[in-house]
């Protein structure tokens, strides 16, 4: 999956969210639950896939967070559903940070569905992460790195 820059046509006007990171995905079958719907389970992988290439995107991948001594580790996840996904749905997941601390972070995240007037915001949801040591998990600071990538905070919602 590619991810596309805010300024990219994803169905959704950015000019007004200049620090949105937009993630393409196109429902899979085996996601879709007995009521035709993505399973509420996989949006948490949506998001982990989005908050990954957010990163990637503005410079700093998992694998050089790892290789630095660092890596984020999940510690609250809020999920509000307003409608359902259903199978082949193209969809962007939104990403933006919203509020930072001294050794945690939050991301808000959108899956949006359609293209321009037509587009719908279907799942809010939004992530805590802590940032641990990968020697003993242990939490701290935000290294330069990350807050550079995370830049300024503009919640979603």
């Amino acid at each position: 999956m590619t991810a596309l820059p805010a300024s990219a046509s994803s169905g959704t006007d950015t000019s007004a969210e200049p620090e949105v990171f937009l993630f393409p995905i196109t429902v899979r079958y085996m996601e879709v639950d007995g009521q035709g719907v993505v399973f509420n389970g996989w949006y948490l992988t949506y998001f982990d896939e989005a908050m990954t290439a957010f990163f990637a995107h503005r410079g700093l991948t998992y694998q050089t967070m790892q290789a630095s001594g660092y890596e984020v580790q999940t510690v609250r996840t809020e999920i509000n559903y307003r409608a359902g996904v259903r199978w082949a749905d193209p969809i962007v997941v939104a990403v933006s940070p919203s509020r930072y601390g001294r050794t945690s972070f939050a991301l808000d995240f959108q899956v949006r569905r359609g293209t321009g007037q037509d587009t719908e915001v279907t799942t809010e949801g939004r992530i805590t992460y802590v940032v641990v040591n990968t020697a003993d998990h242990t939490k701290r600071e935000i290294p330069p790195p990350m807050r550079a990538a995370l830049g300024e905070a503009h919640p979603l919602h």
